[in-house]
């Protein structure tokens, strides 16, 4: 089944001002995000006193992140494009470098303002994973985050020559990397939603996200048609594996950090 994607990815334009279906998608997803997390904060008993910073400052890393990473990735053209380097009315949003934007800044702001940090974290592992679900369906529509061509039965096909993947992939079959991606997000959400309240060692829940995302990205990114860094991977792969090996070593220092130590009892006199 080939899916026909023939949407404009503007929704509407004056002059040069652009209103984009995936700059709507994103602002879903950060209002999505931010009422989760809001849920979180509370459940937890959080502190809302610096809530309005942390939201504003942590969208502003996440978005910067995002953007710094993809012009790395594509940094030859950039190069010679730079005022490009701030058109994000083209698209060209990492998610890995929204997800390291954010943690930077959130990390930082707790030190701040004296938050604790691990608590924290894991009350927004939930809503940046939906976020980054929801995300997706903006990529879907413009075509920023395109796969490579494929001979499957289950693609996409993009057909209109707006359409932000290359121009040689219009009327092309590619794999439906970015819907792959947005279902992986939405079990991940539900495995990660389900853990929350298994009383898990404060910080364990947000390594927990990072690894699953991490091995599920570098399996789903054959899938797409990127530049190879070293050693046949793309950047996400190698990304991804940083990712997977931080968050298992994270998640062994959490858990053995709270494992119950043997205590020596006196000898029986």
């Amino acid at each position: 089944m080939h899916i026909t994607i023939g949407m404009d990815p503007n929704i509407l334009s004056f002059g040069p001002f652009v209103i984009a279906w995936h700059a709507l998608a994103i602002l879903v997803a950060i209002v999505i995000a931010v009422q989760i997390v809001k849920w979180e904060f509370r459940r937890k008993g959080l502190s809302f006193a610096h809530w309005d910073a942390m939201v504003y400052w942590t969208v502003a890393g996440g978005i910067i992140g995002a953007r710094v990473f993809y012009v790395i990735d594509h940094l030859g053209y950039h190069l010679h494009h730079p005022l490009e380097i701030f058109a994000l009315n083209q698209g060209g949003l990492a998610i890995y470098g929204s997800v390291f934007g954010g943690f930077v800044t959130v990390l930082a702001l707790c030190r701040y303002y004296h938050m604790p940090t691990l608590p924290v974290i894991d009350a927004i592992a939930p809503g940046l994973i939906m976020a980054q679900a929801f995300g997706r369906i903006g990529c879907i529509i413009n075509g920023d985050a395109w796969g490579a061509p494929t001979a499957s039965h289950f693609a996409f096909i993009y057909t209109n020559p707006k359409a932000l993947l290359p121009p040689d992939l219009i009327g092309v079959p590619t794999y439906p990397y970015p819907l792959y991606d947005l279902v992986i997000n939405v079990a991940i959400f539900a495995v990660v939603w389900r853990l929350r309240r298994r009383g898990l060692p404060d910080g364990a829940l947000f390594a927990i996200f990072t690894a699953l995302y991490g091995a599920s990205r570098f399996l789903i990114s054959f899938m797409r048609q990127e530049r190879i860094w070293f050693w046949g991977l793309q950047e996400a792969q190698v990304v991804a594996i940083l990712a997977l090996a931080a968050a298992l070593v994270a998640l062994a220092f959490l858990f053995l950090r709270r494992a119950p130590r043997d205590v020596d009892l006196p000898a029986s006199v």
